[in-house]
């Protein structure tokens, strides 16, 4: 997930069948979505999408054009990475067979600056946000443990 990405922020009304227009806008253009958020914004009623891309040259340069035209969107810039300041979210539900291995994974969650949001004393449900490379990094070190969920955002970005 780490190429040449490009990112898409759109301000759409928040109105039923939107997103899948602006996705399937996406898809008639072969372009591979990397990831999708939409969530509230600012302003009331307008929901507020961040698609990031992989580039593909001259099949991303018409697409704020093409997104204008759907009737709901309101507003769409087309930003490269180096302009926005961006987090993803991972959740990671792990199963804890034994102390030793739980203060293991305290030490990676403390080392990444995560967060414990649920525990147990055989499950442990935990929050790391940051870039790409730092979710990256903390799956990785993570990953030989008894992981029984794991769930990541994408980007939520804003114009630095």
């Amino acid at each position: 997930m780490h190429k040449n990405l490009q990112n898409f922020i759109i301000w759409a009304q928040n109105k039923p069948g939107v997103l899948f227009r602006i996705l399937w806008l996406f898809r008639r253009k072969q372009l591979n979505i990397e990831s999708v958020t939409a969530g509230h914004s600012e302003i009331p009623d307008i929901t507020r999408i961040t698609i990031t891309v992989s580039n593909n040259g001259n099949k991303v340069k018409n697409m704020v054009h093409q997104l204008n035209k759907l009737v709901n969107v309101v507003k769409v810039e087309h930003l490269d990475t180096a302009m926005l300041v961006y987090r993803e979210m991972a959740l990671i539900k792990i199963a804890l067979s034994e102390k030793e291995e739980k203060s293991q994974v305290l030490r990676i969650i403390e080392h990444f600056r995560g967060r414990v949001i649920n525990m147990t004393n055989s499950v442990m449900v935990i929050e790391a946000t940051g870039d790409e490379n730092k979710i990256d990094a903390f799956y990785e070190n993570i990953k030989n443990f008894n992981i029984v969920e794991f769930v990541r955002t994408g980007r939520a970005a804003l114009l630095k």
